[in-house]
């Protein structure tokens, strides 16, 4: 008797998740009696502020807050977050037609493709690229065309090098600036150049702006929506774990072209009821606090982060370039004074980078061809354990646990 397969073929498609990986690697290093400083994984290690978790644990406490939610989220909140996106950027969004609350952007990005596109439609994604941009359209049976990102572009996509062809077929562009993981920036230049081939193709462009409030030095990030024409072809997601250290709680939301948005909205109420109305709730304070006169954005704190890491690397003789934004380091493969029977790859350094040091990071090569020759440091622990890493890894490079 044939035994049968209880598993999706289409899983297939997705790979392993790195995120996956990695823990199991951290709990057989932690088993092996290492202090294991968790660079990997991009979670806030501070809670959200006081009002927030005020307004979360009230609104928990009422006795109406069970019911079913609804998938498109309450006109308090969508209010809220349009009211915000008119305070951050300027832009006027309508609420009622133009958003949709999201269980975390990660929900909508997973969920898109099945919502706009058709077999044999191309989605155009970024390499490297968040791991989610390709999962959602294995998902979806649609076929990705990979845009490289590579530092001599800025690591922005090159829309000419992209065929005329691939073009015609595409259904959507995924952008993502300030990004997830090369931590590139864009500018208005590169919008306009965006809208204009999006417009010449009928291509929607998809914008994942999770990481807008996550800017140093001066630089603030855009929405596409502040360019002209920007709402005829574009939606952007918005996320409030990163901005407001709301992780578990699970709420963003879409907005932008609404045809493209009621798509979504549709799926979504055929596959489930809805953001929690007290995670509602608090992210309607958690915004309004965010559009109060003198609140520090939570920018600052990666800022320093981010200073304090790259500062001492270079003095351990690891130099890296200062990104302009989010909460992660792009980092080509350290220079090594000692060497494997193998070539170090990303891979390599990242698992070695645990086993000895005790310091945990991803590989670039999880989020793509583009990212071999790279790894992700996410900004994740306090200004003590950065400098403890950094001293962990200039012993690591210089291979001092030989000796």
């Amino acid at each position: 008797m044939t035994t049968r397969s209880w598993r999706a073929e289409r899983l297939d498609r997705l790979g392993s998740s790195i995120f996956a990986d990695v823990a199991e690697w951290m709990e057989a290093a932690r088993a092996n009696g290492q202090d294991v400083i968790d660079l990997s994984i991009g979670s806030p290690d501070l809670p959200p502020s006081e009002p927030i978790r005020r307004a979360l644990s009230e609104a928990v406490l009422r006795e109406d807050a069970y019911g079913y939610p609804g998938s498109k989220g309450t006109p308090a909140f969508l209010k809220q977050a349009a009211d915000w996106l008119h305070h951050r950027f300027g832009i006027t969004i309508d609420p009622c037609d133009e958003m949709v609350s999201l269980m975390g952007s990660q929900d909508g990005l997973g969920h898109l493709a099945l919502a706009l596109c058709n077999p044999g439609d191309i989605a155009l994604v970024p390499d490297p690229g968040y791991p989610v941009y390709s999962a959602g359209l294995a998902l979806a049976g649609i076929e990705p065309y990979y845009m490289p990102l590579r530092a001599e572009n800025s690591f922005l996509p090159d829309f000419e090098a992209i065929p005329v062809d691939i073009w015609q077929k595409a259904k959507f562009m995924l952008l993502n600036y300030p990004s997830n993981p090369v931590s590139a920036v864009a500018d208005e230049a590169f919008y306009t150049k965006a809208i204009a081939f999006a417009k010449r193709y009928n291509v929607l462009i998809v914008h994942d702006l999770a990481y807008s409030e996550m800017a140093f030095d001066g630089y603030r990030p855009l929405s596409i929506f502040q360019l002209e024409g920007a709402i005829d072809t574009a939606v952007e997601f918005h996320s409030l774990s990163k901005s407001f250290n709301m992780a578990g709680c699970r709420i963003g939301f879409l907005a932008g072209n609404k045809d493209a948005v009621s798509a979504l909205r549709e799926l979504k109420a055929n596959i489930d009821y809805g953001v929690f109305l007290p995670v509602q709730q608090a992210g309607i304070v958690a915004l309004q606090e965010d559009m109060k006169v003198g609140r520090q954005s939570v920018g600052a704190l990666y800022e320093r982060r981010r200073d304090v890491l790259l500062d001492a690397l270079r003095e351990e003789g690891w130099g890296v370039a200062k990104p302009k934004a989010t909460m992660f380091i792009w980092a080509p493969l350290p220079p090594m004074n000692w060497e494997l029977s193998e070539p170090w790859n990303s891979r390599r350094i990242a698992r070695e980078m645990l086993n000895i040091a005790g310091v945990a990071v991803v590989p670039g090569d999880a989020f793509g061809a583009e990212g071999e020759g790279y790894v992700r440091i996410a900004l994740v622990e306090d200004e003590q354990r950065l400098l403890e890493a950094a001293r962990r890894i200039g012993r690591f490079m210089r291979g001092e646990h030989l000796v």
